[in-house]
């Protein structure tokens, strides 16, 4: 057992796990001092003991065989299911979202985990229909996608909902679902967003009028322009269907529906989200437009990172923090707190440590001759990626601020947990990429 261990372990991985971990347990700490260098609270010692009981988890499924997971996904991915309406509910509200349930100040977010269900479900599906017909399966694949993120957008937990849209379409294209297919989904959702931010973005940040944009705020004139556009879909449909062989009809058809369904989707979304909500989602492009309200934290994230400099103020040395001017500084800006204190080099510092463990979870992928093992390295790819990506971003003032937690820097047991068992999952992987057991019939 012992050999076993020290066999199983992917030392790249847990390298940067480790190194990411002491940095989160450190800031967290630093996040907790306020100017006169008073501890305000004890996050940092639960951190400490995640920390210790994720390591336990990551071992635990590091030594698991990952492959006997699919005897029994379909059952806990409908668990999942049941837990979500439970929480939606019954759970409590933490910052604006009913998403958490537990007892007292113990408590945990079902969509945290759910992110890992998911991925393990979609992998089992995405190998069990790999003899299916193309669009019979990404239809399929759609509606599993839709029932767990429609659940969590209820709680509203519009940041975890969106982690699974890079996981569904990454692991789509592992699985070699049509790239067609996959650019309507892609090009359909890219279009909803934008239609239904042109108009706050119109009003509230650039504050003037753009003539063309009637199209989306008038509604006369909207619904002149989607039954227009309904109507040359379906003409490029029965175009498509009277001439087979004529492949400019089904582009045509393509397209504008792509176009249509983006023009009624964002209608829609227009009607279910409130304007100071999509405010806050595309304040980044010009947060001086409202300062002290929804720019607030982009400018004073913005603040901190640039006072770091080069070589940053020093551990424990930072202002924004300090003088509690970054808010949930210990979750969702915990990049800016060490950005400010360790400057541009200990940012560059975590960026490679991302850069490394992601290039090792591509060749955990390549490597995996079982296609279930492939998906599920694929979906903690995309999961990763998006994490990173969008919270350095946010902090940064260049993408919407959406509550993402940057993995094993931010403070909650949920997302450290959730980060942790899926790099326990990653090495039982990488551990049997070349066992040809086939342990599910079994």
């Amino acid at each position: 057992m012992k050999f076993k261990i020290f066999s199983v372990i992917d030392y790249v991985l847990l390298f940067c796990v480790v190194l990411l971990i002491g940095f989160g347990i450190a800031f967290v700490y630093s996040s907790a001092v306020d100017s006169e260098g008073i501890l305000l609270s004890n996050e940092y010692l639960k951190q400490i003991v995640w920390a210790l009981l994720g390591f336990v988890l990551l071992l635990g499924l590091a030594l698991y065989d990952y492959r006997l997971i699919e005897r029994y996904i379909s059952w806990v991915f409908i668990g999942l299911l049941v837990i979500l309406v439970y929480t939606r509910l019954f759970g409590r509200y933490v910052n604006g979202a009913k998403s958490w349930i537990g007892i007292g100040e113990i408590g945990i977010q079902p969509s945290e985990f759910g992110k890992i269900i998911f991925i393990l479900f979609f992998a089992h599906f995405l190998k069990t229909s790999e003899k299916e017909s193309p669009r019979r399966r990404f239809f399929k694949a759609i509606g599993f996608f839709i029932v767990p993120t429609g659940l969590i957008l209820l709680q509203p937990d519009l940041g975890t909902a969106t982690v699974f849209i890079p996981i569904f379409f990454f692991m789509c294209f592992a699985a070699g679902i049509k790239l067609r297919y996959i650019m309507f989904l892609l090009l359909s959702g890219a279009l909803t967003i934008l239609f239904t931010m042109l108009p706050v973005w119109q009003s509230q940040i650039a504050q003037v009028t753009v003539p063309i944009l009637n199209i989306l705020v008038e509604p006369r004139l909207r619904i002149i322009i989607t039954s227009g556009v309904l109507a040359i879909t379906i003409i490029g449909i029965l175009g498509k269907l009277f001439y087979k062989n004529n492949v400019y009809y089904y582009w045509i058809a393509y397209a504008f529906t792509i176009i249509f369904l983006s023009l009624v989707f964002s209608y829609l979304a227009g009607k279910v989200l409130k304007e100071y909500q999509l405010k806050r989602l595309i304040i980044f492009m010009n947060p001086d437009s409202d300062r002290l309200g929804a720019g607030w934290n982009i400018i004073q994230s913005k603040i901190a990172i640039g006072a770091g400099g080069f070589f940053g103020r020093g551990f424990l040395h930072g202002t924004q923090s300090h003088y509690r001017f970054l808010p949930q500084q210990s979750t969702d800006f915990i990049f800016s707190i060490l950005s400010e204190e360790l400057g541009f080099i200990g940012g560059f510092f975590v960026f490679i440590l991302y850069m490394i463990m992601m290039l090792e979870m591509i060749n955990i992928f390549r490597k995996s001759n079982n296609t279930f093992g492939s998906y599920i390295a694929a979906g903690i790819l995309g999961m990763f990626f998006f994490h990173f990506i969008v919270n350095v971003g946010m902090v940064m003032g260049i993408m919407p601020i959406t509550g993402i937690p940057l993995f094993f820097l931010s403070y909650g047991g949920s997302s450290l947990w959730t980060a942790m068992a899926s790099i326990g999952l990653l090495m039982s992987i990488n551990y049997r990429h070349h066992d040809f057991m086939d342990l599910i019939g079994q």
